[in-house]
């Protein structure tokens, strides 16, 4: 099905038509497949009276066309907030459950409350006004992406911080995702504070670390005295 409505509304707004006019923010999120850091997660009010060209879903765009159009979105919509869910809200709710507290954040810390909320993907936040789950959203509707391209941004630049904390990792290149050079820096390292230990390579990695850990006292106990 190619989206879902949601049943949640407040009751001054049930039996209204869903499609009455009114404010509309787009949803996205960024993040779900690293093995560190936070899920981030956008809301946008876009302004009609304002229009911003060429929005499109932020993994079709360059680093530098997300720059300019991220400025140009703070500059122009009516309201955005962006949230985001730690690791350890990942780890202790599961992944999906984040992804959806950090979208729930952020419609709630818009300073215009809007009429309805469109949510790239196919599972909804739970939320106070009426809200639609569209597939592929983000290539769709011009709020959605603008919610993907604020969010994608902020993860990013969040991950150069990420790297300036824990430089070994590599964080300002694969922004947390599991690639070969991450992966071999986990064997080598072991996790960090900010990875998630939920995830079946980071708990491979910390086994990793414990085994070896444990494999060095069995040695040392071996030993002969001196």
């Amino acid at each position: 099905m190619p989206s879902r409505r949601s049943s949640k509304a407040e009751p001054a707004q049930l039996g209204l038509a869903w499609d009455r006019p009114g404010l509309v923010a787009g949803v996205d999120e960024a993040g779900r497949g690293p093995l560190a850091g936070p899920v981030v997660a956008a809301a946008v009010i876009l302004d009609d009276l304002h229009p911003i060209s060429g929005l499109a879903d932020s993994k079709v765009l360059t680093p530098k066309r997300r720059e300019r159009l991220h400025d140009e979105i703070r500059a122009k919509a009516l309201a955005c907030c962006i949230a985001q869910a730690s690791a350890e809200e990942i780890d202790r709710l599961n992944i999906l459950q984040a992804s959806l507290l950090a979208m729930r954040r952020a419609v709630e810390g818009l300073r215009l409350t809007p009429h309805r909320v469109l949510v790239d993907g196919n599972r909804l936040p739970v939320l106070r006004v009426p809200a639609e789950a569209l597939i592929g959203g983000d290539a769709k509707v011009p709020a959605i992406s603008a919610a993907s391209i604020l969010a994608k941004v902020y993860r990013d630049r969040l991950c150069h911080h990420m790297h300036e904390q824990h430089p070994g990792y590599g964080f300002d290149v694969h922004k947390g995702y599991p690639t070969p050079s991450h992966l071999a820096a986990l064997r080598a390292l072991g996790p960090c504070e900010l990875h998630r230990r939920s995830f079946a390579p980071v708990r491979d990695a910390m086994a990793a670390v414990a085994s070896g850990g444990a494999q060095a006292s069995a040695d040392a106990s071996r030993r002969p005295d001196t």
